[in-house]
């Protein structure tokens, strides 16, 4: 059993990294484990053996679907590394795990600079206010270009350096490109800190490291990257760390500079950008060496904030495991041997043999083992003895706990702030090919919707089939190849489908009344308001009924919720509403007639009443960004208007040879796109397609609908 009661804080990290798909994040993260020793051999994507993939799906396809993390060792320092996927149909593993993150590397093709997806994660790093490194990788590709992949980033991501931050340089590339195509291939990197040059030795596949002077061709460049670094960071220096030695004339001294560094780093005013190839095996330790100096601990970040349950008042706790224990689940992964849950301890210390308190939920769950967790699963787990602050660790079998629950100790509850997840937007039939699967099938997809938030199963009431949906035709494809893989199931789907949903025009405050179930009296009234409101929540229903003035039985009440909740999934048209909520107002009940049927039914005609020629149809609309040659820009820009799309911005690469278009398409019109646009471009365009919005419909959508 693994010690972790002397866990340093301060020599802990908890990273991610988070990139656009073929940026070579996957590549980068083999090789940060190679140099770490933490793995012995160095996995290929190619050749399906990265540490991080070890689904037979990832190792198939090249992409990383589900985040893993492998904890490892690194100039004394302890690094949690959880490796997200890049392709857009899987956001929610980046969402989820940049919650948990304390800080991230952020990877570019040093050909493309940023693209859609690295744009997206870029954003929601913003949003968790996530401290993070920027690794220009590639830079050995035909058109790599470290000083457009700068200029890409300075104004797609931090157009406004005050507000947003700034890239600045800490290492820049010795040459670009590869032997075959250019004069000066790529071949090492210059520590702009340090000033001097540095080689990896490909005999060794990059282990070795010699230094050497600065070539004197690169002199004039690296005195114009110092400048620029030395003059970002002294207009922050206000502790006057480095501005004086430099005005004095002098080198100041490497120490200093990183402290700087550091808290400018923390306070995301400034981005260390570092360079290098995973392929060629050049630039990975500097970048493990900026995790260290640059990156935060958890003792770096602010306290994590909640509120208690019963009270609703906010609750700060620090990471200290002298503070009650509180954690976040943010992950959950089917395993034979049991179910596994990931959980980021905020703080407090986990313990084997704890009972751990569900704040969301109310109920208590037994906390029998802690582990830390390979990223093979043929690994297995490493049993540790505690889990502190600021560490990762993993549970097996938790039994009522799911993705974004809080767990705390009872005497001390906070509820923590849960992790949203978009919408599904698309849909598919599903069925076994043999009857005596369904079975088997419908436990096959519980546990799928347990591990992902953004995968939903449902049943058709009209033709009961069954239905799950997900965030793009990728996502549900690998659902479907899970299935046959790893349950031996075999099944049909149907053609992908859009998930509609619908809203309330208006406003409405309706009573309902109930004198009769079937042919026996009966009796309850509820006055309900529903309305339109924006919140993470696509419905919420609540109660504002005083039962201290109203002495209604709490079921009664709890039965009309219940009902009203199940009656919003369906809506008026067979689509779930959104946005919507309904609040009771007002109940009365009969001592004598009333009963938890009667106010399920007096919910359901309120419900009725509320949304009687009361409802808009909502169609997802994706954000869809196409890269294409200029010469065909013309067809990509009559297509997507013959799509029904709207242009949101055009703009041409650096070198005028290139467009990028951002359009907003009803994704009714997309399920061929992806193949479309190769034709539309002799295969020379490359499209991502995401979640944007729900929007209404126009009529001739629903008359399509309703077969009018």
């Amino acid at each position: 059993m693994a010690h972790a009661e002397n866990v340093d804080l301060a020599r802990l990290r908890n990273i991610g990294v988070v990139a656009h798909i073929d940026a070579g994040k996957t590549t980068t993260t083999e090789h940060l484990l190679y140099y770490s020793g933490a793995k012995h051999k160095l996995g290929g994507v190619d050749e399906g053996t990265t540490e991080t993939d070890y689904d037979p799906e990832e190792q198939q396809r090249g992409i990383t679907i589900y985040s893993a993390c492998v904890p490892f060792h690194w100039a004394g320092h302890t690094i949690n590394l959880i490796d997200t996927p890049g392709h857009v149909d899987f956001t929610a593993e980046v969402e989820r795990s940049l919650r948990v993150l304390d800080g991230a590397i952020v990877v570019f093709d040093a050909q493309k600079g940023v693209e859609a997806q690295s744009e997206t994660v870029w954003k929601q790093a913003d949003k968790y206010q996530v401290p993070r490194l920027v690794f220009i990788n590639k830079m050995d590709v035909v058109g790599a270009d470290f000083r457009c992949c700068l200029e890409s980033i300075r104004t797609r991501l931090t157009p406004h350096p005050q507000e947003h931050g700034q890239a600045v340089p800490v290492a820049i590339p010795i040459g670009s490109g590869s032997s075959a195509d250019s004069r000066q291939p790529f071949r090492g990197v210059i520590d702009l800190i340090h000033q001097q040059a540095l080689f990896f030795d490909p005999a060794d596949l990059g282990k070795t490291i010699h230094t050497a002077p600065i070539p004197p061709e690169c002199a004039e460049e690296v005195q114009q990257w110092r400048e620029f670094l030395f003059d970002t960071l002294t207009r922050y220096d206000d502790k006057d760390l480095i501005t004086s030695t430099l005005l004095e004339g002098q080198d100041p001294p490497p120490e200093l500079t990183r402290r700087l560094l550091r808290e400018l780093c923390l306070a995301r005013r400034i981005y260390p950008v570092l360079c290098g190839s995973g392929r060629e095996h050049i630039g990975i330790q500097p970048l493990l060496d900026a995790v260290v100096y640059y990156l935060p601990s958890p003792l770096d970040r602010p306290p994590v904030t909640g509120w208690d349950p019963k009270t609703h008042k906010e609750i700060r706790r620090k990471p200290d495991v002298k503070e009650p224990f509180c954690g976040l689940v943010f992950k959950a992964a089917w395993h034979p041997s049991g179910n596994r849950f990931f959980i980021r301890v905020y703080s407090g210390m986990m313990k084997p043999g704890m009972r751990a308190y569900n704040p969301g939920k109310d109920i208590k769950e037994n906390i029998p083992k802690l582990y830390h967790v390979h990223a093979d699963p043929a690994r297995g787990l490493e049993e540790i003895d505690r889990g502190p602050a600021g560490d990762i660790v993993c549970v097996i079998g938790l039994k009522g706990s799911v993705t974004g629950d809080t767990l705390c100790e009872t005497a001390h509850p906070i509820l923590l702030e849960p992790i949203t997840f978009a919408e599904a937007v698309v849909s598919q039939s599903i069925e076994p090919e043999s009857s005596a699967d369904k079975d088997k099938l419908a436990f096959a997809l519980e546990v799928l919707q347990l591990e992902d938030p953004t995968f939903k199963v449902r049943t058709d009431k009209e033709t009961g089939q069954t239905l799950m949906s997900g965030m793009g035709t990728l996502h549900l494809e690998v659902k479907k190849h899970r299935l046959e893989r790893d349950f031996r199931l075999k099944v049909r789907v149907g053609k992908p489908r859009v998930s509609y949903r619908e809203m309330l025009r208006e406003a409405r405050t309706v009573t309902a009344r109930i004198d009769r179930l079937g042919d026996k009296p009966a009796f309850a009234e509820l006055t309900v308001a529903f309305t339109n409101h924006k919140s993470d929540k696509p419905v919420e229903v609540t109660c504002a009924v005083d039962t201290e003035t109203q002495p209604i039985p709490p079921a009664f009440l709890a039965a009309a919720q219940r009902a009203l909740s199940e009656a919003l999934t369906t809506g008026e048209l067979g689509y779930p509403l959104m946005h919507t909520q309904a609040r009771i107002l007002e109940a009365r009940f009969d001592p004598q007639l009333s009963s938890e049927d009667a106010f399920v039914a007096a919910a359901i005609r309120a419900y009725q009443l509320a949304t009687q020629d009361n409802v808009l149809l909502l169609e997802p609309i994706m954000k869809v960004t196409v890269t294409t040659p200029q010469q065909f820009l013309g067809n990509i820009l009559g297509d997507l208007a013959a799509r029904r799309g709207e242009i949101d911005q055009q703009e041409l690469s650096p070198t005028g040879d290139r467009a990028e278009v951002v359009a907003r398409v009803p994704l009714a019109r997309l399920f061929t796109y992806a193949n479309e646009v190769r034709s539309l471009s002799q295969g020379r365009a490359a499209v991502t397609i995401e979640p944007y919005s729900y929007e209404p419909a126009p009529p001739e959508v629903l008359r399509e609908l309703l077969g009018e």
